[in-house]
């Protein structure tokens, strides 16, 4: 019976080509999108779920209230991991470890020079129980006997791959990395790359005991009132053991041992135990450089796939009853000849199945070329892969079942329900003025170019947003402007020094300026600074950068009243911002001028000056308290305001190649990274103007299925 439906079918569909291929058509683009958008959706849901017991799984983050503000931060002092490991109960595993920043490694090769590698990221400092918490497979060597002892190192597949390439893994055992020409380990292990979604990307696996006994052991390493994101704890709660009973009890410790300072007495500060599948998508505690994933935008996605699935709906819904009139003699025919209604609605939801199911194959072949137009939104980790992914078949058979329903059932509906005498008498449509009207198609097409225009406007409304972004003026000059940094192991003062006196020399260069950072970047230092009127004292966290005489002027900040800084080795005077000064209660911006703060244990720096507000990162976040301060200790960073561009458009590339070529003469081993001010700038919008561009293709597609 049912080989009999999908032979009609395919008659039915060989005889109206146009019209089903229209059909098909729309199919297929919402049944598309909504495979992508799955693919996405589902890729970032799945992070971190084949740890055992992952429901179980904390990491202790710091969360702390200061001067009104919340401040959160995804580390813990140094100290608390062992006291937690030592002295709590109802914990199954205490994980404590240190990440690393990145840094140059170097493999030693027998009377030859060593194999460098700059830029090596991935790195953690971990002893075994990180292994216990994480669940890799060892290839060679074992995590209670790789982590022992001081300058030991355990190696990812594929890093252990990369630094020895001809070498198995049990030879790749015994041999030696430098780390920063400063610190060799020996290799004691290999475990295999971890194959399923996880935010736990390191790939080298330095013993902690390299930390605790050695020179390399951080100055915050027994320090309980300093909170450093590197210093990372992960519990595993012991069955029926609350979060919050160990969230008090982690604080009760930080109360034992901290030194209590006075003048924070009103600070409050807590731990929070952070569910282990929270990490991948919050914000506030961030996921060691990675960039995390905002729920919102994932809804907002399948929203964007239910409607575009739910236009192709809608457009077979109208083709086919649009279409119906040509199909009444051949349901008067079959009624006449002992057809029963259900019948007739199995007949036409086996064609409505198979439209869907020709559908779905394009759509599948379709989907590789959507994931390359979208590859600046598509994570690096995301494939389509059938085979490897079951999954997605149970997805799209389940798809295919739902659109069937939902785009066949109405039309069959009506189909089935001609009466079979009018029919033969060409009076279909007799005495029926309901069915004239059509008033449901009219509604679904009236439905269908309403959630098309939603998509436009909304295309408009985020195109405006992103283009106000990138135009608004946050207060300092962004375009023409490159900056560097020098490496931060350099420890001779004097080569910066000599870099910019060589870049003096380049006619196309307007200004040099040396600062710890441009006025706005992804970098934040900030300082408790006190200020006291005689009555009262005035306790604030401020964002701090340093700078010379030159940054105002590069960076065009306005001077609202006093003087630039001046220049000086240490510290000795500061520029405000205007936020400051109305925080610290002045009205008049000069009043501010020639007043003392105190900072860095009570050390009294005049105000120099006040400057204009600017926003020190994206537009998304408030204009803070800052303060500049003159002094070199923490500067690195090498600001550069190039010349007016020629009409020939040469003039920066020139400079940039003078520039190159100063850098190599004073750091000839370090890689010439520069960056303009105004594209990264722009980065921090990248979500938006990847949602900008998905919002195009959903717009596109809308009208297109719209106008089917």
């Amino acid at each position: 019976m049912f080989k009999n439906y999908f032979k009609t079918a395919i008659r039915n569909f060989l005889h109206s080509k146009i019209f089903s291929l229209i059909n098909v058509l729309g199919l297929s683009i919402g049944i598309s999108a909504s495979l992508v958008i799955y693919l996405l959706v589902n890729y970032h849901f799945t992070f971190d779920k084949f740890e055992k017991d992952n429901d179980r799984i904390y990491r202790v983050v710091s969360n702390f209230a200061f001067s009104g503000e919340v401040y959160y931060n995804s580390g813990v002092t140094s100290p608390l991991g062992p006291a937690v490991k030592k002295e709590l109960t109802g914990l199954d595993l205490v994980v404590p470890f240190r990440t690393a920043d990145e840094v140059k490694v170097s493999v030693p090769v027998p009377a030859k020079e060593p194999v460098i590698f700059k830029h090596q990221k991935n790195i953690v400092f971990v002893d075994e129980s990180y292994f216990d918490l994480i669940g890799y497979q060892w290839i060679a060597g074992s995590a209670k006997a790789s982590l022992q002892k001081p300058y030991e190192t355990v190696l990812s597949e594929k890093t252990a791959a990369l630094y020895f390439p001809k070498l198995s893994a049990n030879e790749v055992v015994g041999k030696q990395l430098d780390f920063n020409d400063t610190v060799r380990v020996t290799v004691t292990g290999i475990v295999k790359d971890l194959e399923q979604n996880t935010d736990f990307t390191f790939t080298t696996f330095i013993s902690k005991a390299t930390l605790e006994n050695t020179n390399l052991k951080p100055e915050d390493w027994t320090q309980w009132d300093n909170t450093n994101s590197a210093s990372q704890l992960f519990v595993k709660v012991s069955p029926g053991t609350r979060p919050a009973e160990i969230e008090k009890a982690a604080y009760a410790l930080y109360e034992k041992y901290h030194t209590p300072d006075p003048n924070t007495a009103n600070d409050k500060s807590a731990y929070k135990l952070q569910p282990l599948n929270d990490m991948h998508f919050n914000s506030n505690y961030g996921l060691y450089d990675l960039p995390v994933a905002s729920k919102p935008t994932l809804y907002g996605l399948l929203a964007v796939a239910s409607f575009l699935l739910l236009l192709g709906c809608i457009n077979f819904i109208n083709l086919t009853t649009a279409h119906a009139s040509q199909r009444a003699k051949e349901i008067g025919i079959r009624k006449t000849l002992g057809s029963s209604k259900s019948q007739l609605i199995i007949q036409f939801l086996s064609e409505t199945f198979l439209l869907t199911f020709i559908a779905t194959v394009i759509s599948v072949f379709l989907t590789p070329l959507i994931l390359k137009a979208f590859s600046g939104f598509i994570p690096e980790g995301l494939h389509f892969n059938l085979t490897a992914h079951p999954v997605i078949i149970l997805f799209l058979l389940a798809l295919t079942i739902i659109v069937t329903v939902l785009s066949g059932f109405y039309p069959a509906l009506i189909l089935s329900g001609y009466k079979p005498i009018l029919v033969l008498k060409n009076q279909a449509y007799a005495n029926t003025g309901k069915t004239r009207k059509a008033w449901v198609r009219k509604s679904l097409t009236v439905s269908q170019f309403v959630i098309a225009q939603v998509f436009i406007m909304a295309t408009i409304l985020v195109s405006k947003q992103i283009t106000y972004s990138l135009n608004k003026n946050m207060g300092f000059k962004k375009d023409a402007i490159v900056y560097l940094n020098t490496n931060y192991y350099d420890t001779v003062k004097s080569h910066k020094y000599l870099f910019m006196d060589k870049l003096k020399s380049i006619p196309g260069i307007a200004t040099i300026s040396l600062s710890n950072n441009p006025p706005s970047s992804n970098s934040t230092w900030s300082n408790t600074i006190k200020y006291k009127d005689g009555k009262k004292e005035i306790e604030t966290d401020v964002q701090v950068k340093t700078a010379d005489t030159s940054y105002i002027k590069l960076y065009r900040i306005k001077l609202l009243a006093g003087n630039n800084l001046t220049q000086c080795d240490t510290t000795n005077q500061l520029l405000i911002n205007e936020t400051y000064a109305h925080t610290l209660g002045f009205q008049k911006l000069q009043d501010a001028v020639g007043k003392h703060l105190y900072w860095n244990g009570n050390i009294a720096v005049v105000i120099g000056g006040v400057v204009g507000d600017f926003n020190t990162h994206s537009l998304h976040e408030p204009v803070k308290p800052l303060v500049i301060a003159n002094g070199d200790e923490r500067s690195r960073t090498i600001n550069i305001g190039l010349q007016p561009q020629n009409t020939e458009g040469t003039l920066w590339k020139s400079t940039i190649a003078s520039i190159e070529k100063s850098w190599k003469q004073v750091f000839p081993d370090d890689d010439f990274d520069y960056k303009f001010f105004d594209e990264e700038i722009a980065k921090y919008y990248d979500q938006e103007q990847h949602i900008s561009s998905l919002l195009m293709w959903a717009t596109g597609l809308a009208v297109f299925i719209s106008c089917l």
